[in-house]
């Protein structure tokens, strides 16, 4: 079980974490600013094991990589939305935190609910509703369990 910290449609990569912490050299500098202008207390509050749970379009923006990274380096389980920015999606699976497309999700929980993900079924309990996401491929399941594609790559040699 993780808490929920909820967003809602169109979060931008620099509203996960802004431009000018990019300059910092590494994740672990980084991750103490995320989502600082939309949840100032984000980075305080979350704990490994709890949820990012969003409306459609999320990670859309810039291409950059670090918005996944300090989401995974804070112990995010994974980030649920409506839908997902392709660039945001792929850069996720690539260093290994998983997202989940779930349609009905967002409208019916509210932030610092209890939420239980099932990874393998694509189901997502809270409380005592259950709602079905969409089900990873076994591959791209793998390549999670790997801890993302270049550690999955990376093992291949």
């Amino acid at each position: 079980m993780g808490k929920i910290f909820k967003f809602d449609q169109d979060v931008d990569t620099d509203q996960i974490i802004a431009s000018q912490y990019l300059l910092f050299p590494t994740i672990d500098e980084m991750k103490t600013h995320t989502f600082e202008s939309l949840d100032p207390d984000f980075a305080a509050n979350v704990k490994t094991g709890d949820y990012v749970v969003a409306s459609e379009n999320f990670g859309c923006g810039s291409s950059r990589e670090q918005a996944p990274s300090v989401l995974k380096a804070l112990g995010v389980k994974a980030v649920i939305a409506k839908s997902f920015a392709r660039i945001f999606y792929r850069n996720s699976i690539n260093i290994g935190l998983p997202v989940i497309v779930c349609k009905d999700l967002h409208e019916n929980v509210n932030a610092g609910d209890e939420m239980e993900l099932d990874l393998q079924e694509g189901i997502v309990r809270v409380g005592d509703k259950e709602y079905q996401c969409t089900k990873l491929p076994a591959y791209m399941q793998g390549i999670l369990d790997q801890g993302g594609l270049i550690a999955s790559l990376n093992k291949e040699d």
